[in-house]
């Protein structure tokens, strides 16, 4: 056989073999990085109210501390608004003690008439009862008219009685009802009170703990809307480390154990504390795809790191080995 044709059937044989070095032998073999990168999740500050920025107190770029005010709005509607729920409180107040009084000079003056001409039935009834009483004894009369006599005094007395109760009632302010609904009024008005200087506190939000400034959307002397975001602020807490373990050794990564990392630029011996596992498996995303995991399920995780980075930054994380 002619060398010509030895080499088609040695160039085939090399070409299997190139392409089982370059595919198959990456697959099998274990990566000795896990690919990642860094994430960041935005924290948007927006006041409660709408009004003009009279103040912005940072940059884009800016480092801020734990409760530094970052913008002012113009509060002066929402300071309307906290004086007038301020009356309403005053007045449902004044009301309430103004139930609490009982009736009125004015008012009591009925019940004093309603006394008035219960005594003057038991002064009757009582008359009546006194003539009658001697009749019988001597047999004018019959023993019911007595009966009737005494009926008569009794039932003019207990409404007479009952006069005098309704009046001490009065007097010492026994209204139930319009003393809870005041009560009522006074509650509703003092949350309403609450929420509006609530609102108004919130119009110069504070940053909620050390964060850098990410981009500022609104600046001094323009209108903002209300829930609208002013500007976006990165928290050092929301920046974190997203990598993916493979499928067979996902039971090695759970919250609370320390992986290390590397990156570009960053100093050596790094290390981020696992807070999150995804429960779903997925296929490599395209953003770390490679040879070596092409086609490999893996599990999102996510990590703390402790050091400060910058979210799209690419990382290496070490994958864990299982404990002995």
């Amino acid at each position: 056989m002619s060398p010509q044709r030895l080499l088609v059937p040695v160039l085939v044989v090399a070409a299997a073999v190139l392409v089982a070095v370059v595919v198959l032998v990456p697959r099998l073999s274990r990566p000795h990085v896990l690919s990642g990168y860094v994430e960041g999740e935005p924290l948007y500050m927006a006041p409660p109210v709408s009004g003009t920025v009279t103040q912005m107190l940072v940059q884009r770029g800016d480092r801020v501390a734990a409760g530094q005010k970052l913008f002012v709005v113009d509060t002066s509607q929402v300071g309307g608004a906290r004086d007038e729920a301020a009356a309403q409180v005053a007045a449902a107040e004044a009301q309430a003690q103004d139930a609490r009084k009982g009736q009125r000079p004015v008012e009591l003056a009925v019940y004093d008439a309603n006394i008035a001409a219960a005594d003057a039935k038991v002064r009757d009834a009582a008359a009546v009862l006194n003539r009658v009483r001697p009749l019988v004894a001597q047999g004018v009369y019959a023993p019911a008219k007595l009966d009737d006599a005494k009926a008569t005094y009794d039932s003019a007395a207990a409404a007479a009685a009952a006069a005098r109760k309704q009046r001490q009632a009065a007097a010492l302010g026994a209204r139930e009802d319009q003393i809870r609904a005041a009560d009522a009024q006074v509650r509703l008005a003092k949350a309403n009170l609450s929420a509006t200087s609530a609102r108004l506190s919130d119009a110069g939000p504070i940053a909620p703990g050390p964060a850098r400034v990410e981009d500022v959307f609104y600046q001094a002397g323009e209108w903002a809307i209300a829930n609208q975001p002013v500007l976006a602020l990165l928290p050092d807490d929301r920046v974190k480390l997203r990598f993916f373990a493979p499928e067979k050794s996902v039971a090695l990564y759970r919250p609370g154990e320390t992986v290390r990392f590397s990156c570009d630029g960053c100093p050596p011996d790094l290390t981020a504390k696992i807070t999150y596992v995804s429960p779903r498996a997925e296929f490599t995303p395209p953003v770390i795809y490679s040879r070596e995991a092409r086609d490999r399920l893996v599990y999102m995780v996510e990590a703390r790191p402790s050091t400060l980075l910058n979210p799209g930054q690419p990382v290496d994380v070490t994958p864990l080995e299982p404990k002995s």
